[in-house]
């Protein structure tokens, strides 16, 4: 094994590392979430200094690669593709801090009720199976595995969109919980950013691999069949991601 395949192969054991400490955060997130766990919800929280040192140190590791051996083809890509991958990778961690910063302020669960007619939990679940998959992606190269992801991400959309409308109508049956509601609906909004974040890592796992750009494909694509279909404007995702 050459120098650049020693260096390479480092990269993605740190990136690793990373990902396996971002799945946690949101994992914990979640359990937090769901038991009004604060000291959880703390520690999660505290984490966040790690994480960003591991972002410091693999922006470090990716521009010292690009410095001192000049990657070609794939191997570029492979660089290129880990600065976006750990990129989004923090900024889940963020969120899984901004969560667990929602839940610091609840000193009681989540009403049952108000978590099943939003479907805040299966969002979350889906979250953190799709994280947990694009992982799996990663490591065995699947642009298969890396595509699918691109199409569940509709499920965390669909949600989303839903929320607004579902909370406010809750609130206006239940005032009290106007707090609650509120901080509810936050944490799925982020859970929604969550599923952007996946899919951006899911797109740069096919640029890498098959050196194919994919992002911001569906959003057009979407728009053209809005226009076919009379109306103007397409439903796309937000983030411009692509379904191959």
């Amino acid at each position: 094994m050459n120098h650049i395949d020693v260096e390479l192969s480092n990269l993605k054991v740190k990136l690793m590392e990373m990902w396996d400490l971002v799945e946690y955060q949101l994992q914990s997130g979640r359990d937090a979430m769901l038991n009004a766990d604060q000291e959880l919800a703390r520690k999660v929280v505290k984490l966040g200094k790690k994480v960003n040192n591991f972002d410091v140190k693999i922006d470090r590791m990716c521009e010292n690669l690009l410095a001192l051996y000049t990657p070609v083809a794939v191997d570029l890509r492979l660089v290129l593709a880990t600065l976006k991958i750990n990129a989004n990778l923090e900024r889940i961690g963020d969120t899984a801090e901004g969560i667990s910063m929602f839940v610091q302020k609840r000193e009681v669960p989540f009403n049952p009720e108000m978590l099943e007619i939003t479907r805040a939990v299966a969002m979350f679940d889906e979250a953190l199976a799709m994280f947990h998959d694009c992982r799996i992606a990663y490591k065995a190269n699947n642009t298969d595995q890396a595509r699918a992801l691109l199409r569940r991400d509709k499920m965390l959309n669909k949600i989303y969109r839903k929320s607004d409308r579902i909370i406010a109508q809750y609130l206006r049956a239940n005032p009290d919980s106007i707090e609650e509601g509120l901080i509810l609906l936050s944490i799925i909004k982020k859970l929604e950013r969550v599923g952007d974040q996946v899919t951006n890592i899911a797109e740069e796992i096919i640029f890498y691999q098959d050196a194919k750009v994919v992002k911001h494909k569906s959003k057009k694509k979407d728009k053209e069949n809005g226009k076919e279909n009379g109306n103007g404007n397409g439903n796309g995702n937000n983030n411009g991601n692509a379904i191959s």
